[in-house]
């Protein structure tokens, strides 16, 4: 079986998304949880960047618009924050986007509009 990549890093991030599940239940907008998570990440001394910016290039050019993730966590994953009802192809689509053009192998999509916390591993 392979290992997973970044594990350790990622059950941090994962729990601490499900403490602030726990305390703020769900359906706030991502804005509240992203807030939350900037505390707990802070807290807890994990290293991050909020609304990472990554360039988009076409033909060796950048292109005008850039990528914004929501999280940049470890200096190696990407963390996606949703606030929806259920998570969709899209949400994936927009984390593996997120991945080509940030150079990183793992995103984590995290789910905090429904009843329990979703979180979704995707790898490149």
């Amino acid at each position: 079986m392979a290992e997973l990549i970044l594990k350790e890093e990622s059950y941090k991030v994962v729990g601490i998304c499900m403490n602030i599940h726990s305390v703020l239940g769900m359906g706030l907008k991502e804005v509240n949880y992203k807030d939350a998570m900037e505390m707990d990440f802070v807290e807890a001394g994990i290293p991050f960047e909020r609304e990472k910016k990554f360039s988009v290039r076409y033909k060796n050019k950048v292109l005008y618009n850039p990528y914004y993730a929501d999280f940049l966590v470890f200096d190696s994953m990407i963390v996606e924050v949703k606030s929806v009802s259920s998570l969709t192809d899209a949400h994936m689509a927009q984390a593996l986007s997120y991945l080509a053009v940030s150079g990183m192998k793992l995103a984590l999509l995290i789910n905090f509009g429904e009843r329990s916390l979703i979180s979704k591993r995707i790898v490149l």
